[in-house]
């Protein structure tokens, strides 16, 4: 699912999914040589876990994620290589409450070896416990090779790098019925006065359904969509630059162009004219799970959903997810057609344990060798990688692929999801909860000023 928050202003990431060459041979990465030490000394090649069966057959490592089912089954596929190769078995582990549970379990001394997280900020909470490992000398040269800059600036912390990044995502899409687009004679908006008007059509035209569906829950990370939505409408209505100063919280959270991009969100989703099509009325967002959301569009019962990529792999099995097809996203229109917006967001590996099984893993999932695994094994779509080493000709989905070019694009402004930067009791606490109070009636104003007042002082 790639939930979100966190700590660093976000950075222009555009072509970060790189055209890439072929997938890597095995064990393909640095070549540094050496013995183990401390985790921060050890220069041992982890790159070379093919050649290291004799040292891990046996071994066991660990892994916990807010992954779930239906998204888990291509992660546990994509690990066979690793598995054949060192005799290591991998034991997975997901968790709808992770975000809550994984600082939880580093109280009580129940970490597993390996973390998904999928916030730079709840990182940063994780690295404050002390438990979490400096990546190896051979992650680190790995996410030099095929991630860059920015990717390293999200997994470290204090210029450290610890978690090398796994997989990415695009936000910034709306799902849709080509097939009742066409039916309907209904065009693809291009900017958001053409979003608007197509919304407002909708509503008069079908009014046994709605023009938009959502879905607010997530167990304990309630309310994160509606943060991606208020973050995508700031980034178009505000700019790159305004919404990097406002993740670093060096302007309040509750700046009137803030508040602007909220009443624009609340013209879509706290309108019953416009929502929540096949679930009921406004309230009903915030109980309906984001897996759910955008399910009516199946059905004729709405219209349109916005979710990332990863909402791929939630459509029912046999649907078509395709230009022509059952389902198919598209851009979340900018203000204006001559910008290009990109919300986005991943997941980054972490690690607690020092042992060299658990260096190999790491070492595996930051390869070229595991993202091509990956793709290969997303039959259902929504996944895509930041490897500048991966294939696209691995990305079987028509939508990765989409996505691919929509993070290639060279006028695409690329920010990482604001919540996933900001510190973990806004990002994973007030952001998601106010949020929800939002959707069940809250007005704008006392929103966005809680959360304001729930910003740790400095």
């Amino acid at each position: 699912m790639a939930l979100n928050s966190k700590r660093r202003a976000a950075a222009v990431l555009t072509g970060i999914v790189a055209v890439s060459l072929s997938a890597a041979a095995c064990g393909g990465g640095s070549s540094d040589s050496g013995s183990g030490g401390t985790a921060a000394e050890d220069t041992t090649d982890y790159s070379k876990w093919c050649d290291m069966k004799s040292e891990l057959q046996g071994k066991t490592v660990s892994i916990y994620t807010s992954i779930v089912t239906p998204e888990d089954a291509p992660h546990k596929a994509s690990y066979k290589e690793f598995e054949d190769c060192t005799g290591v078995t991998i034991k997975y582990e997901g968790d709808k409450d992770f975000e809550k549970n994984l600082p939880q379990r580093a109280q009580s001394g129940n970490l597993p070896d390996v973390a998904f997280v999928p916030q730079p900020g709840l990182l940063q909470t994780m690295v404050d416990t002390g438990k979490a490992i400096p990546a190896s000398k051979t992650v680190s040269d790995e996410v030099d090779k095929y991630f860059g800059a920015d990717w390293r600036k999200y997994g470290s912390v204090d210029d450290e790098l610890y978690a090398a990044p796994l997989g990415a995502n695009v936000k910034s899409y709306v799902w849709y019925s080509p097939k009742k687009f066409t039916e309907k004679g209904y065009k693809v908006p291009t900017t958001w006065a053409e979003l608007m008007d197509l919304t407002a059509k909708i509503a008069t035209d079908d009014p046994a359904a709605k023009p938009w569906c959502a879905g607010f829950g997530s167990g304990t990370a309630t309310g994160w969509p509606g943060t991606d939505w208020l973050e995508d409408v700031l980034l178009r209505t505000a700019g790159k630059d305004t919404y990097d100063q406002w993740v670093a919280h060096k302007i309040p959270f509750n700046d009137p162009k803030v508040v602007e991009a909220l009443g624009k969100v609340a013209a879509i989703l706290k309108d019953p004219k416009y929502v929540n099509g096949g679930f009921g009325d406004v309230s009903s967002i915030a109980t309906t799970t984001f897996q759910d959301g955008g399910q009516p569009i199946l059905q004729s019962k709405c219209y349109m959903h916005r979710q990332a990529s990863f909402y791929a792999s939630n459509w029912p099995e046999g649907t078509k997810v395709a230009e022509d097809g059952d389902v198919w996203a598209f851009y979340l229109p900018a203000v204006d057609s001559s910008s290009k917006p990109v919300l986005g967001g991943g997941e980054f590996v972490a690690t607690f344990r020092d042992a060299p099984e658990v260096k190999a893993f790491a070492a595996f999932l930051a390869s070229p060798d595991w993202a091509n695994a990956k793709a290969k094994a997303t039959t259902g779509g929504g996944w895509v990688s930041a490897n500048k080493e991966l294939d696209p000709a691995n990305l079987v989905s028509p939508i990765d692929q989409q996505s691919a070019k929509i993070l290639q694009d060279p006028a695409a402004v690329f920010r990482f999801d604001g919540s996933d930067m900001m510190p973990s009791a806004v990002g994973a606490g007030t952001f998601w909860s106010e949020m929800t109070n939002w959707v069940k009636g809250q007005d704008d104003k006392t929103t966005l000023d809680n959360i304001e007042k729930s910003w740790p002082a400095s």
